[in-house]
């Protein structure tokens, strides 16, 4: 039997979900939740095998939950479901520890093969997804220039596990005008353009032994 927990703010996409788990033979919807609060309090008792999980929550989002999620169970295989392909939002998903998505279009089987597949060590995800993650580790690590002060690379640590500028300033203690500030810096020395292109490139040269930091 696969268990599985379901985490949607949506009450009729919640129930269709739970009700589509437990259709199937084999598998058992042992806990749905409706916040990600919710799903912190109340997963950890249940310890599921599957976390379907919404990618846009109210409050903590759907990629700050699923961080957390894994440091309380990590053998839990998270599935990120959204309402369209937001290559952004997704691709963070992943690098905070999601084992891929899940359409809400999709059909009942699509999704009981989704959590079939995590479960047989798969990852279900579209072809440009997976060549973005390919191409992550081709990044070069930052070259001289791009030096982030301690403060910069605090906010990234928290960009690249998904959490909002609201989150990284209320982590922070700072305000969310200083995180975009710290951001638009941190773009301008990575050569960067978008959110997901500084974490890509900022995970590549933090796996040097000595990460290049200056003073605040």
């Amino acid at each position: 039997m696969t268990t599985v927990a379901v985490v949607e703010d949506n009450a009729t996409v919640r129930q269709t979900l739970v009700r589509w788990i437990d259709e199937a033979p084999g598998y058992r919807c042992v806990c749905a939740c409706g916040t990600a609060e919710d799903a912190l309090e109340q997963l950890p008792r249940h310890a599921p095998d599957v976390v379907l999980m919404d990618i846009q929550l109210p409050n903590l989002s759907g990629i700050a939950c699923t961080v957390r999620l894994r440091e309380l169970l990590p053998p839990v295989q998270i599935i990120m479901v959204t309402v369209y392909r937001d290559y952004d939002k997704i691709f963070k998903a992943l690098q905070a520890g999601a084992c891929g998505y899940l359409l809400k279009r999709s059909t009942p089987n699509e999704l009981i093969q989704a959590v079939a597949e995590v479960r047989s060590g798969g990852a279900p995800m579209s072809s440009e997804i997976a060549r973005r993650l390919v191409e992550s580790f081709r990044q070069p690590a930052l070259s001289q220039g791009q030096e982030l002060s301690r403060r910069e690379a605090e906010v990234l640590d928290l960009l690249c596990v998904g959490f909002s500028n609201k989150e990284i300033a209320d982590h922070l203690h700072l305000s969310v005008e200083t995180i975009r500030t710290h951001l638009r810096r941190i773009y301008e020395k990575l050569h960067v353009r978008s959110r997901t292109e500084a974490v890509i490139r900022y995970r590549e040269a933090r796996d040097r032994p000595s990460p290049p930091l200056t003073g605040e």
